[in-house]
């Protein structure tokens, strides 16, 4: 995209909304210029810029497969006003995208090697796009292990979707909950206490994380003491993301700025910052 069009928001329209839980939902947009449609290019693990017009603007990671020209996905959890205000959209309303921004997964590297990927509550939504391009293009890649963590049992979202990826060859899909509800029928506890459990071959594998910053460190340790070369590890950050640019400094981490510099970034170039207070 140019830079004209990642400042300015181009019109989007709204052709589907899914409904994923009572606080998370998904739009299906469509940009509304032909020239901006063909033009427009992502890799797994970028975000757009999401403008309701007269409210605001929130960073929404992009969920869809990058080879999809026609419809961009977007899953968002109701957390404020924009995110409410976007959850009112309908079939035919508009909206502005700005976009896409930030560094993508390492999939090219990843290539011919089992992929590691851990996610806690809806971290999930920026590494599903990596998933499904992976499991699109399965010639390119090993053993594929997805590791998803919820607070509570009645938070995961995606369930069909998990259980179809369960059936695959080469798929490994491990769940858990810290708070198991009736007739959950997989790990109760800490998704770090799954990770014995990979069939993945670490040493060679590429992992990526997502979730809280917390849950990454843990997750990211336990892999390094499982064999993981840290160089492997790839995690992906969020902060308050204004300009999406680098300009407005309220994403700043460090010498960094997540919109430019990340969101994903390299577990050896972040680790001493990961859940220092202040940074």
């Amino acid at each position: 995209m140019s830079a004209a069009q990642m400042l300015y928001p181009l019109q989007a329209q709204v052709v589907e909304v899914i409904h994923e839980s009572t606080t998370i939902f998904t739009l299906r947009l469509k940009l509304l210029d032909d020239a901006a449609r063909t033009q427009y290019r992502f890799r797994p693990g970028q975000f757009n810029m999401l403008y309701l017009f007269g409210v605001g603007e929130v960073p929404i990671s992009i969920v869809s497969d990058p080879e999809d020209e026609q419809l961009i996905d977007h899953t968002i959890r109701i957390v404020g006003r924009v995110t409410a205000g976007l959850a009112q959209l309908q079939p035919g309303d508009q909206l502005g995208l700005r976009g896409p921004f930030g560094t993508g997964w390492p999939l090219l590297q990843a290539e011919q090697r089992d992929l590691v990927i851990i996610t806690g509550g809806l971290g999930c939504a920026p590494v599903v796009a990596a998933i499904n391009f992976a499991l699109k293009r399965r010639e390119k890649f090993g053993h594929i292990c997805v590791v998803q963590g919820v607070k509570h049992s009645n938070d995961l979202i995606w369930g069909d979707m998990y259980a179809r990826w369960r059936q695959l060859p080469d798929v490994q899909v491990l769940l858990a909950a810290d708070q198991a509800g009736q007739g959950w029928p997989f790990h109760q506890g800490r998704i770090t206490e799954l990770l014995d459990q990979l069939q993945a071959d670490l040493p060679a594998a590429v992992a990526m994380v997502c979730g809280p910053e917390g849950l990454m460190l843990a997750a990211a340790n336990q892999l390094i003491a499982q064999g993981q070369p840290p160089g492997q590890i790839f995690l992906s950050l969020e902060r308050n993301m204004q300009c999406a640019v680098g300009h407005c400094g309220h994403c700043q981490f460090g010498a960094d700025f997540i919109c430019h510099h990340g969101p994903i970034f390299s577990y050896p170039d972040i680790a001493p910052r990961l859940c220092v207070e202040g940074v």
